[in-house]
């Protein structure tokens, strides 16, 4: 079975963060949300609060397959200036391994010098902070390991996409039809 984590720090967008975890359960993705904080309870930048399943000092991450970031503010700054997470966050790029972020979340790879090179999406208006990559405006943007998007309206394309590189184009098909993305 794969495995995602969903990083969530105070301030954090609630449908990015979410939905993402709605759709990789769905399709099958055994998928944990984590909280940066000393408290499991988080609260979005709505004043939604939701009990993360574990915290970030719990965490074993040695079998998980994927790592995303929800964008929101502070939420992101608060991701960035998180030690711990920017060094796991080091280790999976050097790896190779899956990394996710959306709407002003690829600022924290861009800062760490993960987009070099690549093409890559963020909120509109914050180009900038995609460091050395090229900047489009694509939906959804897959370089390499690396999987950026623009926000909270790209939030289910940006989750198939995810599932899709997890558990195959079919089964991210099947999940869009099941949740009537796209069709009518």
């Amino acid at each position: 079975m794969k495995r995602a984590c969903v990083f969530l720090a105070d301030g954090f967008e609630e449908i990015e963060g979410l939905t993402v975890v709605d759709v990789l359960r769905r399709g099958g993705v055994e998928v944990t949300t984590v909280s940066i904080q000393e408290e499991r309870f988080v609260t979005g930048r709505s004043g939604i609060s939701v009990l993360a399943d574990q915290s970030f000092g719990q965490m074993d991450f040695s079998e998980t397959d994927l790592l995303v970031l929800p964008g929101g503010m502070p939420g992101t700054t608060n991701l960035r200036d998180y030690e711990p997470l920017t060094a796991l966050l080091k280790k999976f790029d050097q790896e190779k391994r899956l990394l996710a972020a959306i709407c002003a979340a690829p600022l924290v790879f861009g800062g760490l010098g993960f987009l070099r090179d690549r093409k890559a999406t963020i909120y509109p208006g914050m180009e900038e902070q995609l460091v050395g990559a090229d900047p489009v405006t694509d939906r959804v943007v897959v370089d390499g390991h690396i999987t950026t998007s623009r926000g909270m309206g790209t939030a289910i394309a940006f989750s198939l996409s995810l599932l899709g590189q997890l558990e195959g184009e079919e089964k991210a098909e099947e999940i869009k039809k099941s949740i009537v993305y796209g069709h009518l």
